[in-house]
């Protein structure tokens, strides 16, 4: 392996992985992402993404093997002391390594292909998103579409919730009337969890094999979009006194309730 060290915080790359790390407008113009952990390397190394450079603490404990098939798949390798590693991350105890690489996020969706899906309607909570997407991955879910007015899924907070997820699960951003009109070419019945006066509970024998739920915003819930487009609007029985569950575990439940059947 052939590291680069890096002795200034002038560094040009240095700086970029800092930027990645906090600014979604150089994140989107730049198309890539930042990400920490031996973790997420191997995850990111695993899927068909480009990782573009890696940066490792001088001192700490790396998987050379790791460090070396990222090397061979074309990252460039850096390293640096910590109080300069520090500043290319967005935690304070940070991981030994950190890199960049592309977006994840598909730009086309082939929906003649999907079969279940979430749709977020303005989800801002990068944790929930996080969430999500670890959940959405781990039912085997064809598709989370990010509509209107949600966080920005490249975020350091979103990645680091979704435990690798980021890389295998497929995520698209579309405006909410697009992605609904698309599911239902492909006669794909699409449901919005609303505490409304005519929401029906879910069903004891669970969602259609095909369905696609929207899930709203935190404190808002579902837009007035949403209800109006949606073919059925839909509620979690509960027997409980909480009125409403968190976005996250809200939508691991209809997720859930989608895939329950099998198939």
């Amino acid at each position: 392996m052939e590291f680069t060290e890096i002795t200034s915080r002038q560094n040009a790359t240095l700086k970029h992985l800092a930027r990645l790390a906090r600014e979604k407008k150089y994140r989107l113009t730049t198309g890539e992402m930042v990400c920490e952990g031996e973790k997420m390397l191997y995850e990111a190394l695993s899927s068909d993404v480009k990782v573009n450079s890696v940066l490792a603490r001088t001192g700490a404990a790396w998987d050379t093997d790791l460090l070396t098939k990222a090397e061979a798949q074309g990252a460039a390798l850096f390293s640096a002391e910590e109080k300069l590693f520090t500043l290319a991350s967005d935690v304070e105890a940070s991981q030994p390594v950190l890199f960049s690489c592309m977006r994840p996020v598909q730009h086309t969706v082939d929906f003649t292909k999907v079969r279940r899906a979430v749709l977020l309607d303005g989800l801002q909570d990068p944790g929930n998103l996080g969430t999500i997407l670890r959940t959405a991955d781990a039912f085997a879910l064809d598709l989370v579409i990010l509509c209107e007015g949600c966080t920005d899924p490249t975020a350091p907070k979103v990645i680091r919730a979704t435990m690798g997820a980021a890389f295998r699960q497929g995520v698209c951003q579309m405006p909410l009337g697009k992605a609904i009109e698309a599911l239902k070419a492909q006669q794909i019945p699409v449901y919005a969890a609303a505490l409304e006066a005519d929401s029906v509970p879910i069903p004891a024998e669970g969602l259609p094999e095909r369905a696609a739920v929207i899930i709203g915003n935190e404190g808002n819930g579902v837009t007035q979009n949403a209800l109006t487009l949606c073919d059925e609007k839909i509620i979690i029985p509960m027997s409980g006194h909480a009125e409403s569950l968190n976005a996250g575990v809200a939508a691991a439940i209809l997720i859930w309730e989608m895939t329950k059947k099998g198939g």
